[in-house]
């Protein structure tokens, strides 16, 4: 049993802070029992040399934001705030939950590192030993190994001494193992805290960034593309709740995309606060565009156009930022003196934050975040299309210009936005679809539609099922459903489900009554 030295700021061993709130007591003393899973969290170095006051206030939106996500997994997960750093600990320690737990805390905003601990007592400096060589016993063979060692309180050796004192006894019980200081293939971590000992035996990298929403809300313009999701990616990795506007330029279809990849950041990256989904019908204001606007001007016009619409929709959120993905050079419109003109239009902050990445570096980041697939297979809605576009507006040629646009226009397509809780998108959905769990539940005259995009159809083939497979990306369903024999019954299949759904949904409203969404039964 954990040997606790009587202090007046315990009682029976348990820090008078925890006497009260027993969910802390629970997991106090079954750590002291290896009863548990529990991991340590490491705070961004960005936080931890912040005062003291922010720091705690840093901590605190953490610790909420921890609850709110990991009790999804498992009810009884216990979140410690412990000020520079905070642990978590599930009575349920299956295999099952430990993999849930490791893949949330790896997409929550605020975490630089975390480890899955062990904790026990301690008699002396050889018990410490032997608890890590039964840990670590297996694991050594044949691989090289370094002991670190962070100790707090007063013990009879110094942390160099524990680590010299546990490598060299476990190199020499483990004789296929090699003692290498520098880039070992293990590092044993331990943290000894007065008379407790911190086994780390696992460490995973985090999210890194602030905790949401640390630095208040902003407004991304999302159009389903690689730029503004990573935008969007890095907005919310900096603590900003970030919230969507989608310009629809592309009818149902391109908006069930956008919706698939805003619900997919917010449900891995942020799904401890609700955000919104604004949609905005832009296909008039793109009309006037192009009856009234000369040829050269209209890209810049365009952006201009939808930074006017944007501050609109952020004003009535109460949000005082706007995000793009722009980066310098990457197209017409986004050379310096066009983004000059464009900014001039709003007085509202606009965050730029891929303005300096290569194209490729932020193909990069996409594919780390998980949403280079769904951003591939979007097809391009340009909305105007300049022969020859300027690369050197002027402010008051632009303005002579966009005198000529019916400005109530804007108003209209504005009022008239679609606002959603995100957190709906997947349940409404839901409720028009009706899901297929079973396979036996099939009908007879069924064709699975498989709508994923043709790479990652061709990546991972779907499973013969004993039905008619129609390959048809999501984003020519729409417009080529139609085409179909009309006496079969169509089921909607994706990796994720979501995009199902939405399909559906919008299928349904088109008036096609033959179609219902596949899940495979797992």
């Amino acid at each position: 049993m954990l040997q606790i030295k009587p202090e007046r700021s315990t009682v029976l061993g348990v820090p008078l802070a925890l006497r009260y709130n027993p969910r802390h007591f629970l997991a106090l003393l079954l750590s002291c029992l290896n009863a548990m899973l529990e991991f340590i969290i490491k705070l961004h170095p960005e936080i931890s040399i912040k005062s003291k006051s922010v720091r705690k206030r840093q901590t605190k939106l953490l610790e909420r934001n921890l609850k709110t996500i990991l009790t999804q997994v498992d009810p009884d997960v216990v979140v410690t705030n412990l000020f520079d750093h905070l642990t978590v600990s599930c009575l349920n320690d299956s295999s099952a939950i430990r993999s849930k737990l490791i893949e949330r805390l790896e997409c929550i905003p605020g975490i630089v590192t975390f480890s899955e601990m062990r904790t026990a007592s301690f008699n002396d400096l050889h018990d410490i030993y032997l608890q890590v060589l039964a840990v670590y016993q297996t694991q050594l063979q044949g691989k090289t190994f370094c002991v670190r060692v962070r100790r707090q309180g007063k013990h009879s050796f110094s942390s160099i001494e524990a680590e010299r004192y546990i490598g060299g006894g476990l190199n020499q019980q483990v004789s296929s193992a090699k003692v290498q200081l520098k880039q070992p293939d293990i590092t044993i971590k331990l943290e000894i805290k007065q008379d407790k000992l911190l086994l780390l035996s696992e460490s995973f990298r985090g999210m890194g960034g602030f905790p949401l929403p640390s630095q208040s809300d902003v407004l991304s313009l999302i159009s389903g593309g690689y730029d503004s999701a990573v935008a969007s990616y890095l907005m919310i990795r900096k603590g900003l709740r970030t919230h969507y506007l989608f310009f629809n330029l592309g009818g149902a279809a391109h908006e069930a995309g956008v919706r698939e990849m805003a619900f997919y950041l917010w449900q891995k990256y942020s799904l401890s606060h609700r955000v919104k989904f604004v949609s905005v019908d832009f296909a008039p204001v793109v009309d006037n565009i192009l009856q009234q606007v000369d040829n050269g001007v209209m890209g810049v016009i365009l952006k201009r156009m939808m930074l006017r619409a944007a501050a609109k929709v952020a004003h009535d959120l109460g949000i005082k930022a706007v995000v793009t993905g722009e980066s310098i050079g990457q197209v017409s419109s986004q050379t310096i003196a066009n983004l000059a003109v464009i900014d001039r239009v709003i007085p509202d902050l606009v965050l730029r934050p891929l303005i300096y990445h290569d194209k490729q570096d932020i193909i990069d980041i996409a594919r780390q975040i998980g949403v280079e697939e769904l951003a591939k297979s979007m097809p391009e809605y340009c909305g105007v299309i300049s022969n020859k576009p300027t690369v050197n507006a002027v402010l008051t040629e632009v303005e002579q210009n966009e005198s000529k646009l019916d400005m109530a226009l804007l108003e209209q397509v504005v009022r008239a936005a679609k606002v959603l809780d995100i957190r709906t998108i997947d349940y409404q959905a839901e409720q028009e679809a009706h899901v297929v769990s079973e396979l036996a539940e099939l009908a007879g005259n069924a064709v699975i539609l498989d709508i994923r995009s043709p790479e990652e159809t061709e990546h991972s083939p779907f499973n013969d099922v004993g039905v008619p497979v129609l390959e048809l990306p999501f984003f020519r369903l729409a417009s080529q459903f139609a085409t179909l024999d009309p006496s079969r019954h169509y089921y909607c299949y994706c990796s994720k489900g979501v995009m199902s759904r939405l399909q559906a949904v919008l299928l349904h409203e088109q008036g096609h009554s033959n179609v219902s969404v596949y899940r495979p039964a797992k």
